[in-house]
């Protein structure tokens, strides 16, 4: 058992890490920060680690038996080798596809071993197992591991009612960095040293204003936001989301992914300070100077990303619906609204929500026109075909007007209730 090569853990895959090594570098390093270096007593000396080494991935972001089951004396390594070693092989395909997504592509198979790979990451590291430990009340590590296990998909209703936006760093010289919790979760309102970020804490993503971050590798990320965010940026980003339960059925449109995204080189350093952020110890990046991108952008305040917009997709490319209809072969039907209710739940089709979420969501729309032009900042599937590159003039001057609309309908409001 001491010589078994299951028990040197991987909590971030090494085929993952591979993935973030710039192409054609006949070295297979990168650069590994440790964002805590231990202090080291040797005799009289009393140094600290170095903080920065270069290692290939076989020594990065692993620990010898994290996952290795003791019962008295008896001790097993069949969760790294035969759940772990499973997972793994449906992820690598899945990533991989969804690095290089193109419409109209829409693998099922792939999705569905994409989302819970996603899910089993952010659970499986360090920060992700101290975590379930608080949340669960389970002190004993063969608890944590067997419930993780039990809980493997309890993010994948969620994150598949998000709308899915995949950017791209390709026109910039920083690429993305890699961290020890690959499953990156922001939000504005939940400042790194606030009771949501604390320790092993992470936003939830039930939060409206919750982003999921997932870089795919040097050039792509993956970036998760709330529907209900995306029709209404004006609301606190603490509410919970509308139906949060995370075990049930739900519906994923491929059409809604946004691609084609280019990223400047200060968003590419703003997404890598907040990976760098909300990573629990470590970091590794391709090129040294990477792994300090808090040295290349102008602003550093927490909110700012999220005022900026810096992680919300184009809501010009977002379609919104209020219901979807299923019908099968045997004249069956099924349906759920836009946050996955079905006929039978209170809240089901709610017509003032959709309504008002009306409202707020063209004015978004508004806004985002005037703050980055009549070009779209990320493009989905419609009609047969991408969604046009840049806005019409007509209907860019449209979308200015819908803001106009938003704030004059706010402002009677607000006069209203000061009467009152």
């Amino acid at each position: 058992m001491t010589g078994s090569p299951f028990r040197r853990n991987h909590y971030v895959p090494v085929w993952y890490q591979r993935r973030f090594i710039p192409t054609g570098q006949k070295e297979q390093k990168y650069f590994y920060l440790d964002l805590k270096p231990e202090n080291v007593v040797s005799g009289i000396h009393r140094y600290k680690r170095k903080s920065i080494l270069k290692w290939g991935p076989k020594k990065c972001f692993c620990e010898h038996d994290l996952y290795t089951t003791r019962f008295e004396e008896w001790e097993s390594t069949e969760i790294e080798e035969k759940f772990f070693g499973g997972v793994e092989k449906l992820g690598l395909s899945a990533i991989d596809y969804f690095s290089k997504f193109k419409h109209p592509s829409a693998n099922g198979d792939l999705l569905n071993a994409f989302v819970p790979y996603m899910s089993i990451q952010k659970l499986r590291t360090p920060k992700g197992l101290a975590n379930l430990s608080q949340l669960t009340n389970l002190k004993e590590k063969n608890e944590v591991l067997t419930t993780l296990q039990q809980l493997q998909t309890v993010y994948c209703a969620i994150w598949s009612e998000c709308i899915w936006s995949i950017a791209d760093a390709s026109d910039s010289d920083t690429k993305f960095i890699v961290s020890d919790h690959p499953i990156t979760i922001y939000n504005k309102g939940c400042f790194p040293e606030s009771k949501w970020c604390r320790d092993s804490n992470d936003p939830d993503i039930r939060l409206i204003g919750t982003h999921t971050l997932f870089p795919l590798d040097l050039n792509k990320i993956l970036i998760l936001t709330n529907l209900s965010y995306v029709r209404n940026p004006y609301q606190s980003p603490l509410r919970i989301r509308p139906n949060p339960n995370y075990f049930r059925t739900t519906l994923f449109n491929f059409m809604q992914i946004q691609i084609n995204r280019i990223l400047s080189e200060i968003e590419v350093n703003e997404i890598n300070h907040i990976i760098k952020q909300r990573a629990h110890r470590y970091i590794a990046a391709g090129k040294k100077e990477w792994l300090f991108p808090e040295e290349k952008i102008p602003k550093k305040r927490w909110d700012c990303y999220g005022d900026e917009y810096l992680l919300m997709p184009d809501p010009r490319s977002v379609t919104f619906s209020t219901e979807t209809i299923i019908g099968y072969e045997n004249d069956r039907s099924d349906s759920y609204d836009a946050y996955g209710r079905k006929p039978g739940h209170t809240d089901y089709d709610d017509k003032n929500q959709s309504d008002y979420e009306w409202i707020t969501f063209h004015a978004f729309q508004g806004e985002f026109a005037r703050k980055f032009g009549p070009r779209r900042k990320g493009l989905s599937h419609e009609l047969g075909s991408l969604d046009k590159v840049e806005d019409d003039p007509d209907y860019h001057e449209y979308h200015l007007k819908l803001e106009g609309k938003h704030k004059a309908m706010m402002k009677k409001k607000k006069n209203k209730n000061k009467m009152k």
